[in-house]
């Protein structure tokens, strides 16, 4: 029997419902997720289905975190507090070492900065806490000369930007993530969950075993001693499996900023409504900085991920990375997990996605691609 779609679509958003509940057709029994969307700051689509699943369910987003922390970054350039092409050692003096000095605050967004792991690799306890990546990294001499090439820091990015964060305000990222973003909002995105809001995550299930015929595909696997290796921690003896860090009440409590965050889809979707304009408010982004954040810093080859990619400041280049059919200047995040967040600001969209088990074979779920299309073809039809 068919799982049971929940929730509501604006009228012209009834195409999205469809293709949401051929998704849910299409997976597993066991299968839970949400969807959401926000038009012009107008939510358009709210919906879910799966065991112990409503719209406030929270799940593991791993790399989607990436988006709120870097929001926060944002807001601070936009302030004056951070500038962009400032040195990172300038607030950071330790960072320096082993030929680090150089390194802008703006390379270190872009994933540019050549420090994407340590040598020696993290225990879980230790990638749970931002402080102590940081600490390893100032350390660390960078995998590539600095600002000639990219590759994804996809578990320290937001241990970096959340020390330069910490050395400038006094503040953790995360402290003023909620103080500014969260709180205000209301949103179902948070970065240090509270013990007394536990009840509403949703672990998250492992990824399936891969098929065979895909495993035959799969002609360049990962080396224990490579870029990737280090990057994604795998180097090391008992290396954390993907599950484990949203699953760990430490990385869920303290707010990991690269990949520790939970997040419901409505929060999602919310947060990037709030950066662009939502409900009435006015944006927390205004145009200069949105287009900062969205212009493309580093595209083409990605010397972790060994393919194509482009990054904005801290945030992907949704259109040229998944969705060409985008605007120019979307700027959002996707997470392992399935997971995947954006803003559009040429049409004004805003859209949340989130599962419950790790999307084979890994990082935006595939579809995405046909739920994204579908939200955007309504929001277009709907101008």
């Amino acid at each position: 029997m068919a799982q049971e779609i929940h929730g509501t679509v604006a009228e012209g958003f009834e195409a999205v419902r469809e293709e949401f509940a051929s998704v849910v057709c299409a997976e597993p029994p066991d299968y839970a997720g949400q969807l959401s969307a926000y038009v012009r700051g107008r939510r358009v689509v709210d919906l879910w289905t799966g065991a112990d699943t409503d719209g406030d369910t929270l799940f593991g987003v791993f790399s989607s975190t990436k988006g709120a922390a870097h929001l926060l970054v944002a807001l601070l350039v936009q302030d004056g507090t951070l500038e962009l092409d400032r040195e990172v050692a300038s607030y950071w003096p330790e960072f320096a070492a082993e030929g680090k000095s150089a390194i802008t605050l703006r390379e270190v967004l872009a994933h540019r900065a050549g420090v994407v792991g340590t040598d020696a690799g993290f225990t879980l306890d230790e990638l749970a806490d931002d402080r102590i990546i940081a600490e390893r990294l100032a350390a660390q001499k960078p995998f590539w000369r600095p600002g000639t090439a990219f590759g994804y820091h996809a578990l320290v990015v937001g241990a970096l930007t959340g020390e330069v964060v910490r050395r400038v305000t006094g503040r953790t990222l995360q402290e003023l993530y909620e103080e500014r973003v969260r709180a205000p909002y209301g949103l179902g995105f948070h970065l240090g969950l509270p013990e007394s809001e536990e009840h509403r995550y949703l672990p998250v299930q492992p990824m399936a075993p891969a098929p065979p015929e895909q495993a035959l595909l799969d002609s360049t696997p990962r080396g224990p001693h490579t870029l990737a290796s280090i990057a994604f921690n795998e180097h090391v003896p008992g290396a954390v499996a993907p599950a484990d860090l949203p699953n760990s009440r430490t990385v869920r409590a303290l707010g990991q900023a690269s990949a520790g965050g939970v997040a419901s889809a409505r929060g999602l979707a919310g947060m990037y409504a709030a950066a662009i304009g939502v409900g009435g408010r006015a944006a927390l982004l205004k145009p200069d900085t949105v287009a900062e954040v969205g212009q493309i810093h580093s595209v083409g080859y990605d010397l972790v991920a060994r393919a194509h990619k482009s990054y904005g400041l801290g945030f992907q280049a949704t259109a040229d990375m998944w969705h060409p059919f985008l605007g120019a200047g979307t700027f959002g995040h996707s997470g392992a997990g399935g997971s995947q967040a954006f803003a559009d600001p040429r049409s004004g969209l805003a859209y949340g996605y989130t599962r419950r088990r790790i999307a084979f074979p890994g990082g935006a779920a595939p579809e995405n691609q046909q739920l994204v299309l579908a939200v955007h073809s309504a929001a277009l039809a709907a101008e």
